[in-house]
């Protein structure tokens, strides 16, 4: 892929990861908060961190497992 695919992704997933922490701060959430701004720090596309591929991977499923659970826990609450 093109590098600026990479730096569009970057800024997008920071852009998400701070709204996310934020909503999660208005809702009291200290330990989600923390993990999404921790998120956008390691994903922003000012200051890289080159981790290397297998570690953006793990990451990469990581943040995929923390965005279902978080999005399944949000259904189920407004539910109740």
């Amino acid at each position: 892929m093109p590098y600026g695919y990479y730096q569009f992704t970057r800024f997008t997933g920071m852009a998400g990861f701070i709204l996310l922490g934020y909503f999660d701060a208005k809702k009291e959430n200290k330990a989600l908060f923390v993990v999404w701004i921790c998120s956008a720090i390691l994903i922003n596309p000012i200051i890289k961190i080159a981790l290397g591929r297998i570690i953006w991977n793990i990451m990469d499923v990581i943040w995929a497992v923390l965005l279902i659970f978080t999005l399944i826990y949000d259904f189920i609450s407004r539910k109740k």
